[in-house]
C-alpha cells in the first residue's frame, strides 16, 4: 500500500486464519520517484510518457520491497515464497474522479508477477466504479470482517493523506457505512516540509506550539465537500497545497501575518473538526474510536480528537491486534484473498455500487 501522502510503500505479510501479522516492511520513496508521482497527480505536459516511466519505477520498487520482506521472513523460518497465495497491490493513485467514473492507480501487475513469481491482484477500484460506485473507500469490508463487534459500536478512523471512517454499529440491523471525511496528513506533511524542512510534524509538536486561526478554519470547513452526503470519496485532486494556498489567499492581506505553526495548528483542527462532524452525523451516541494510519502517531491530533469527541473511547488499532501502520496494507492483502476465493470485496452501501462485486485483476507468474 502507498497512499495519498506519498511518504512510503508499506508491505505486510498477513495470515488470516487465524489473524496474524507475520512481518512488515516500510520503504521510503526515492525523492525523484516521489516527485514524479506528485507531478502526475496534477495535469501537465507529456503525461503518458511520464506516467509510463513512473509506473515501471514504482512497480520495480514494490517488487523489490516484497522480495526483501519475504527474504527476511524466510531467514527466520516464518514464511517461504511458496506459501504466499497472492500479493494484493493497491497501487499509487494519481487520479480519482468518481464523478467521471474514472480512477487510476499506477502499479503494473505484470512486472510484480514477473519479479516476485507470485500471483498478483491489482486494479481493485475500477470494478466498483463500473457498477456505479465511488470505487472508494474499499477498506470498510475488511474493517467489518476484522474489527466488527456485537457488543460495542466502533468507528475505524484511518488517518492517511486523506481521512476516512468506517462505521461499525454493534446492532447488526444497522448497516455498515463509511466515507472519506477530508484531508489529514496530506496537507499537514506538505506544510511542515515547506516551513521546517521535515517530512512530517513528529507527534504534532510543531502544531501544538501554534494557535488555531478561526477565520482560516471556518473558510476551510466551508468547502462544499464537507456538506456532501455519503457515499463520497476524495483525494489529492481536491485537497492539495494549491487548495490551501487559495484559502490563505482568500484571507487577504492578514494572511501575511499568520505564523506557519498557527497554520499547522489550524490544519490539525480542520482534520479534527471534519472527523468529529462525520462521527456526530452517524447518530451513534458512544463507542470506540479506533485510529489507524500514519496519523495515529500524531499524539497532538489524537488528544484534540478525544477532546472533540468525549463520549468516544479513543484507541489505536494496536489494541485490537493490528499495528496502525499495517491496517491499510493488510486490507489489500485481505481484498486479494477475497479475489482469489471469488468473493465480493466491496460494500455497496459504502461505495454506492449497484451490488457486491469481485474486485481486482489477477496476474499469474
Amino acid at each position: 500500500m502507498s497512499g495519498t501522502s506519498l511518504d512510503a510503500i508499506d508491505v505486510v505479510a498477513m495470515q488470516f486464519e487465524p489473524l496474524q501479522t507475520l512481518g512488515m516492511l516500510s520503504v521510503d520513496f526515492p525523492a525523484e520517484l516521489r516527485q514524479q508521482l506528485l507531478q502526475l497527480t496534477n495535469s501537465g505536459t507529456d503525461e503518458i510518457d511520464r506516467m509510463g516511466q513512473a509506473e515501471v519505477a514504482y512497480s520495480l520498487l514494490v517488487a523489490t520491497t516484497i522480495n526483501q520482506l519475504i527474504g527476511q521472513l524466510s531467514e527466520h523460518n516464518l514464511l517461504e515464497r511458496s506459501q504466499v497465495v497472492a500479493v494484493g497491490c493497491h497501487g499509487q493513485t494519481v487520479r480519482h474522479r468518481p464523478q467521471w467514473r474514472y480512477t487510476l492507480q499506477l502499479g503494473d501487475g505484470n512486472i510484480l508477477a514477473e519479479h516476485c513469481q507470485i500471483p498478483v491482484v491489482t486494479d481493485f477500484r475500477r470494478r466498483d466504479l463500473a457498477a456505479g460506485g465511488q470505487g472508494a473507500p474499499l477498506v470498510p469490508a475488511f474493517h467489518q470482517a476484522i474489527f466488527g463487534s456485537n457488543h460495542v459500536n466502533r468507528i475505524i478512523l484511518n488517518l492517511g493523506g486523506i481521512a476516512n471512517i468506517t462505521v461499525l454499529p454493534a446492532d447488526p440491523e444497522i448497516p455498515v457505512t463509511g466515507f472519506d471525511t477530508g484531508p489529514a496528513n496530506l496537507l499537514l506533511d506538505d506544510w511542515c516540509l515547506q516551513h521546517t524542512g521535515q517530512p512530517y510534524d513528529q507527534g504534532g509538536q510543531w502544531a501544538q506550539s501554534g494557535q488555531v486561526i478561526p477565520s482560516l478554519l471556518a473558510a476551510c470547513l466551508d468547502d462544499p465537500y464537507f456538506q456532501l452526503s455519503a457515499p463520497k470519496s476524495t483525494g489529492r485532486e481536491r485537497f492539495n497545497p494549491d487548495w490551501l494556498g487559495r484559502q490563505l489567499q482568500n484571507q487577504g492581506q492578514i494572511a501575511a501575518t499568520y505564523l506557519p505553526q498557527d497554520v499547522q495548528a489550524t490544519l490539525v483542527a480542520l482534520t479534527v473538526e471534519s472527523v468529529a462532524q462525520a462521527v456526530r452525523q452517524t447518530g451513534l451516541p458512544t463507542g470506540e474510536l479506533v485510529v489507524c494510519g500514519g496519523g495515529a502517531l500524531n499524539g497532538f491530533l489524537l488528544r484534540q480528537l478525544q477532546l472533540a469527541l468525549p463520549a468516544w473511547q479513543l484507541m489505536t488499532s494496536e489494541a485490537l491486534g493490528l499495528a496502525p501502520q499495517a491496517v491499510e496494507a493488510a486490507a489489500f492483502a485481505w481484498l486479494a484473498r477475497c479475489r482469489m476465493q471469488q468473493l465480493s470485496g466491496n460494500l455497496p452501501q459504502v461505495t454506492g455500487a449497484d451490488g457486491g462485486r469481485i474486485l481486482g485483476a489477477v496476474y499469474l507468474p
